[in-house]
Protein backbone atom coordinates (compact mmCIF):
# COMPACT_ATOMS: atom_id res chain seq x y z
CA UNK A 1 0.00 0.00 0.00
CA UNK A 2 1.19 3.21 -0.68
CA UNK A 3 -0.97 6.71 0.13
CA UNK A 4 -0.49 10.15 -0.73
CA UNK A 5 -2.04 13.01 1.24
CA UNK A 6 -3.36 16.43 -0.63
CA UNK A 7 -3.19 19.70 1.50
CA UNK A 8 -6.43 22.02 -0.32
CA UNK A 9 -7.75 25.46 0.39
CA UNK A 10 -10.86 26.82 -0.53
CA UNK A 11 -11.36 29.63 -2.44
CA UNK A 12 -11.60 32.77 0.13
CA UNK A 13 -14.86 33.92 -1.23
CA UNK A 14 -16.59 30.30 -0.25
CA UNK A 15 -17.67 29.25 3.28
CA UNK A 16 -16.79 25.67 4.38
CA UNK A 17 -20.13 23.99 4.28
CA UNK A 18 -19.84 25.41 0.40
CA UNK A 19 -16.31 23.71 -0.10
CA UNK A 20 -17.83 20.53 1.63
CA UNK A 21 -20.55 20.16 -0.76
CA UNK A 22 -18.44 21.32 -3.77
CA UNK A 23 -16.24 18.56 -3.01
CA UNK A 24 -18.43 15.85 -2.21
CA UNK A 25 -21.09 16.37 -4.98
CA UNK A 26 -18.84 17.46 -8.09
CA UNK A 27 -15.04 16.70 -7.52
CA UNK A 28 -14.58 13.61 -5.79
CA UNK A 29 -16.68 12.12 -8.38
CA UNK A 30 -14.36 13.51 -11.10
CA UNK A 31 -11.21 11.89 -9.46
CA UNK A 32 -12.89 8.71 -8.91
CA UNK A 33 -13.91 8.95 -13.12
CA UNK A 34 -10.35 9.56 -13.66
CA UNK A 35 -8.19 7.72 -11.44
CA UNK A 36 -9.17 4.95 -11.44
CA UNK A 37 -5.93 3.38 -9.88
CA UNK A 38 -6.91 5.67 -6.13
CA UNK A 39 -7.96 2.31 -3.90
CA UNK A 40 -9.74 4.65 -1.13
CA UNK A 41 -10.20 8.32 -1.29
CA UNK A 42 -11.49 9.91 2.18
CA UNK A 43 -11.70 13.63 2.27
CA UNK A 44 -10.96 14.71 5.97
CA UNK A 45 -12.37 18.57 6.56
CA UNK A 46 -10.97 20.66 9.58
CA UNK A 47 -12.90 21.25 12.21
CA UNK A 48 -11.11 24.84 12.92
CA UNK A 49 -13.13 25.41 16.38
CA UNK A 50 -11.65 22.15 18.06
CA UNK A 51 -7.64 23.07 16.96
CA UNK A 52 -5.16 22.17 19.93
CA UNK A 53 -1.51 24.02 19.57
CA UNK A 54 1.21 25.36 21.02
CA UNK A 55 0.77 29.07 22.29
CA UNK A 56 1.54 31.19 18.90
CA UNK A 57 1.06 28.38 16.49
CA UNK A 58 -0.08 29.51 13.01
CA UNK A 59 -3.51 28.62 12.24
CA UNK A 60 -3.57 26.10 9.49
CA UNK A 61 -3.44 27.44 5.35
CA UNK A 62 -5.72 24.47 4.01
CA UNK A 63 -9.27 23.79 5.06
CA UNK A 64 -9.00 20.02 4.00
CA UNK A 65 -6.60 16.79 4.14
CA UNK A 66 -7.36 14.26 1.29
CA UNK A 67 -5.91 11.05 1.52
CA UNK A 68 -5.27 8.79 -1.70
CA UNK A 69 -4.23 5.09 -1.27
CA UNK A 70 -3.09 2.89 -3.66
CA UNK A 71 -2.45 -0.91 -3.93
CA UNK A 72 1.61 -0.54 -4.76
CA UNK A 73 3.63 2.30 -6.16
CA UNK A 74 3.21 0.64 -9.52
CA UNK A 75 -0.68 2.48 -8.98
CA UNK A 76 0.50 5.49 -7.97
CA UNK A 77 3.08 5.90 -10.98
CA UNK A 78 -0.06 5.14 -13.26
CA UNK A 79 -1.91 7.81 -11.57
CA UNK A 80 0.81 10.11 -11.74
CA UNK A 81 0.81 9.46 -15.35
CA UNK A 82 -3.01 9.38 -15.90
CA UNK A 83 -2.77 12.97 -14.54
CA UNK A 84 0.20 13.96 -16.93
CA UNK A 85 -1.78 13.82 -19.86
CA UNK A 86 -3.30 16.97 -21.19
CA UNK A 87 -7.44 16.41 -21.17
CA UNK A 88 -6.76 14.87 -17.77
CA UNK A 89 -4.86 17.73 -16.02
CA UNK A 90 -7.05 20.33 -18.09
CA UNK A 91 -10.27 18.65 -16.71
CA UNK A 92 -9.28 18.67 -12.88
CA UNK A 93 -7.52 22.36 -12.55
CA UNK A 94 -10.44 23.50 -15.13
CA UNK A 95 -12.85 21.65 -12.07
CA UNK A 96 -10.52 22.74 -9.10
CA UNK A 97 -10.85 26.47 -10.22
CA UNK A 98 -14.53 26.73 -8.84
CA UNK A 99 -13.63 25.72 -5.49
CA UNK A 100 -9.82 25.39 -4.21
CA UNK A 101 -6.90 28.29 -4.22
CA UNK A 102 -4.79 26.27 -6.26
CA UNK A 103 -1.55 28.06 -5.53
CA UNK A 104 -1.95 26.52 -2.04
CA UNK A 105 -2.30 23.06 -2.98
CA UNK A 106 0.37 20.65 -2.39
CA UNK A 107 0.60 16.73 -1.94
CA UNK A 108 3.03 14.63 -0.30
CA UNK A 109 3.36 10.89 -0.27
CA UNK A 110 3.19 9.50 3.28
CA UNK A 111 5.03 6.92 4.95
CA UNK A 112 2.01 5.01 7.17
CA UNK A 113 2.76 3.72 10.28
CA UNK A 114 0.33 2.37 12.23
CA UNK A 115 0.40 0.25 15.63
Amino acid sequence: MIKAVALLARKPELSHAELVDYYENNHSKLIRSLMPQIRDYRRNYLDRSSGIGADGAADPDFDVISEFVFDDRAAYEDMLATHARPEVAAAIAADEENFLDRARTRMYVVDVRES
